[in-house]
């Protein structure tokens, strides 16, 4: 029994399909899971400031206001970001600058 090759074409076409959508859950959905899940803290941590703006402890402060600019590109209002969010970023950044007393956040 032959196969007509419009047939092969279909099947070979169905079977990239598959190939290509095991690949990406295979490989892509770690990733996805390592974000973290809690909400914002009544005052801002080092930590939570550290994780907001994705820096490790050791980062400087030229990494540090890398990493700001890059979140902040991101999440501005006039980008369809919120305010709270803004707000929460800029927060983050004066903590690990040093600008802040960190007496407790405003929201």
């Amino acid at each position: 029994m032959e196969v007509s090759p419009t047939v092969m074409a279909c099947l070979s076409v169905a079977a990239a399909a598959l190939g290509g959508r095991f690949m990406i859950t295979r490989f892509s959905g770690p990733r996805i899971r390592n974000f973290y899940g809690g909400g914002f803290q009544q005052v801002m941590t080092m930590v939570e400031a550290r994780r907001i703006l994705n820096v490790r402890g050791s980062a400087d402060t030229e990494k540090i206001k890398e990493a700001y600019k890059k979140v902040m590109r991101l999440n501005h209002p006039d980008v369809g970001g919120s305010h709270y969010l803004t707000r929460k970023i800029n927060e983050a950044k004066d903590i690990l600058l040093g600008k802040t007393s960190r007496s407790g956040s405003a929201f």
